[in-house]
């Protein structure tokens, strides 16, 4: 009796260290995988109007990020960029550098493209847009060396606030 419960116990502990081995083995396959981007995969990503100073270099930078992940960029210069903030509802304290505008949605600030199609595909009930407030260090197009931990925030008409993403240890 002691040989057939040691021969069953045995037979398991294979089954399930072998179930354990093709678990690891298929997770190290698909992490080896490279991910794609909508660029790359040949997909054209959405139309985005971007509204900034012609000066500003950083705002370029975050246009090359959306670029590079698939989106269709146009960029108008403008002196008055704070006139568009103000006809779409960008609260002050949430205000960055540059504005953005994919049909009624507005990006403001240096919003990471993955979190723009996260929205876009589910976006926050009664809310505006996103929003990066200032100009975050490691932020897209504001690759300095220097990363710093920063939210993406949604925002309503009436004020209204909530956290849609952070960014930490990136």
């Amino acid at each position: 009796m002691k040989t057939k419960k040691l021969a069953l116990y045995t037979g398991v502990a294979a089954i399930v260290l072998a179930a354990g081995a093709t678990t690891l083995a298929i997770q190290a396959n698909e992490s080896s995988e490279p991910s794609t981007s909508l660029a790359s995969a040949g997909e054209t990503g959405p139309a985005i109007t971007i509204y900034k100073s012609p000066s500003c270099g950083c705002c370029q930078g975050w246009v090359e990020h959306l670029e590079t992940n698939g989106f269709e960029t146009r960029v108008i210069d403008t002196d008055n960029v704070g006139a568009i903030k103000q006809t779409h509802g960008v609260p002050g304290e949430l205000a960055s550098c540059h504005t953005a505008l994919i049909d009624d949605v507005v990006i403001e600030g240096h919003v990471p493209a993955g979190d723009i199609l996260a929205y876009l595909k589910n976006p926050r009930f009664n809310t505006l847009g996103l929003s990066v407030p200032g100009m975050v260090q490691g932020s897209p197009g504001m690759e300095t060396g220097r990363k710093d931990d920063y939210q993406v925030i949604a925002f309503r008409a009436n004020g209204q606030q909530s956290v849609f993403s952070e960014h930490k240890d990136y």
